[in-house]
């Protein structure tokens, strides 16, 4: 069947560095990516961003690149219509909770002070991208994501996760230690919320199958991609992060692009039409 749905990740993925569309991993400039996304576009198949940007970010960047819809904090928040319909995904929040958004929970127990305490110097908030999320608190460090699922459970807050999305470059701004970089961006969220399960229920909203679809990403948190979409594809520099490649054998329906995130993107897209 010919895929009807793309979803992608943004950057590492469609953009590379500093969000470009037109810059290889190596920074020389190329066409390649853009003349995928116009040959996406003329087969008449969907774009939807897929995203651990928020809402608002997510808005603009589907207006340039023409997406049909977005799916932003890593899951949590599905939107359409030009960001005018939105439903937001709250996991196994606990139902005492019910009605409030996950960061508004996370800030009233105190959750992200006390776990950047106990790890001082390889944690910290993601400045200043942490601002305006509604269902994960976007942090920045070096961490062990298991451990810290098991600091949580061991305070009676096992119902979030920390979910890794990957390496970014170090910056002056950071105030983070030594052995603490180059730092990964983490999101602390309910479980229950993933890039899959948000695109599971896109799909369905759409009246489409995972036959109908293929994702495109860079890092862990896209491998949950796999079981919601017909084919993931993880682009080059992905698949080159330590440990990676192990993950990705496990992924039935994965497969690894030749070329690295934009190249790599327009890759993937150009064997899915």
């Amino acid at each position: 069947m010919a895929t009807r749905i793309v979803y992608t990740d943004l950057d590492g993925t469609m953009v590379g560095p500093r969000g470009s569309f037109w810059h290889t991993a190596e920074r020389g400039l190329t066409a390649t990516p853009a003349e995928a996304l116009l040959a996406l576009h003329r087969s008449g198949a969907v774009l939807v961003l897929v995203s651990g940007r928020t809402h608002a970010q997510l808005l603009e960047a589907a207006r340039i690149f023409a997406a049909d819809g977005a799916i932003s904090e890593l899951g949590s928040l599905v939107s359409w219509a030009g960001g005018r319909e939105t439903h937001l995904l709250t996991g196994d929040l606990p139902a005492e909770f019910a009605g409030r958004t996950p960061m508004s929970v996370m800030a009233e127990l105190g959750v992200v002070e006390e776990l950047v305490a106990a790890h001082p110097g390889r944690l910290e908030w993601h400045e200043p991208w942490h601002t305006a999320h509604s269902a994960d608190a976007l942090l920045r460090g070096r961490v062990d994501a298991a451990a810290v699922d098991s600091w949580l459970a061991e305070r009676g807050w096992g119902w979030l996760t920390m979910n890794d999305n990957g390496a970014v470059p170090a910056t002056p701004r950071m105030t983070l230690a030594e052995d603490a970089l180059p730092p990964h961006v983490y999101h602390l969220m309910p479980r229950g919320i993933s890039k899959g399960a948000a695109i599971s229920w896109d799909l369905a909203r759409r009246g489409l199958t995972a036959a109908d679809a293929v994702a495109v990403g860079d890092s862990v948190s896209d491998l949950e991609m796999a079981p919601a979409v017909g084919r993931l594809w993880v682009t080059a520099n992905g698949a080159a992060v330590t440990g990676m490649d192990e993950r990705i054998s496990a992924v039935p329906n994965a497969a690894v692009t030749e070329a690295a995130m934009g190249e790599g993107w327009a890759q993937a897209v150009l064997a899915s039409l």
